[in-house]
């Protein structure tokens, strides 16, 4: 028996798994995969994974079962698999389907929880959100809460905020990556080569962030710490402000949250 299944291996599913096997938390050898399309596997095959010949191999050969399909096609997959998962443990990162969701499509001996994670789990940076709400035994979320520690940050989180707190974390990389690339055009218009600019301007994000987390200090205050009167920051923030910076990304989480 294989610890992990995992049916469907998109780009989210993908940095988990390659995540999970560069921590260490388990082998390779240790975890299945499935997908229809065979190109996804790609890169888990390399890695040394098994490959299941079906949906249904995945869930036989597994003591836990990772879902990581579309949202559209979740219960049309998980329907011939109702019989096979009773008395199952499954992990799901599927958008919109969460403890209240799963518990009208699953046997009631299936246990399950629902985990929001992010694509910095690749390189062991990631925030998974892991729902407060669920029916794993206590070895069982135990496992399941080192599992995503070993790929980054974890944090609990109570179903009602379970959306919002998602956006930020699983849309927010996006967000972040058109800063890097905005400030490295910046840099670049003014001369400096592209590597070295996207360089600069992620580490540059990186280290921002990690200053916050690990002082607490509120952001506004780190900012005004950089603004020297009459400098040069401070010109620079004015012509953020000027480009309505603030109300952008609150729109930009809002609009993403309540996509339909």
């Amino acid at each position: 028996m294989k610890k992990i299944g995992f049916i469907g291996m998109g780009n989210m599913a993908g940095a988990i798994a390659c995540g999970i096997e560069k921590s260490g938390f388990l082998k390779a050898g240790d975890m299945i995969a499935f997908d229809i399309m065979d190109g996804q596997l790609d890169k888990v095959k390399e890695l040394g994974f098994s490959i299941a010949d079906s949906e249904e191999d995945v869930v036989q050969q597994s003591e836990m079962v990772f879902i990581g399909v579309k949202p559209q096609v979740v219960e049309k997959v998980l329907q011939p698999l109702k019989d096979l998962l009773k008395e199952k443990a499954i992990i799901s990162i599927v958008l919109g389907y969460d403890y209240a969701k799963y518990n009208e499509i699953l046997d009631a001996s299936t246990r399950h929880i629902f985990v929001m994670p992010n694509t910095p789990a690749l390189v062991l940076k990631g925030i998974s959100l892991l729902e407060e709400t669920h029916s794993l035994t206590k070895e069982e979320f135990a496992f399941t809460l080192d599992m995503f520690a070993s790929i980054g940050e974890v944090e609990i989180v109570p179903s009602h905020l379970m959306g919002v707190a998602g956006t930020v974390s699983g849309c927010g990389p996006a967000f972040i990556y058109m800063v890097i690339e905005a400030l490295a055009d910046g840099a670049v218009k003014e001369g400096m080569p592209r590597s070295m600019a996207y360089k600069l301007a992620a580490q540059t994000v990186l280290g921002s962030g990690a200053m916050q987390l690990e002082t607490n200090i509120h952001p506004g205050i780190l900012k005004d710490n950089v603004c020297s009167p009459g400098g040069s920051t401070i010109r620079g923030v004015e012509a953020l402000e000027k480009g309505n910076i603030r109300a952008t990304f609150i729109s930009a989480i809002s609009a993403a949250l309540h996509y339909k």
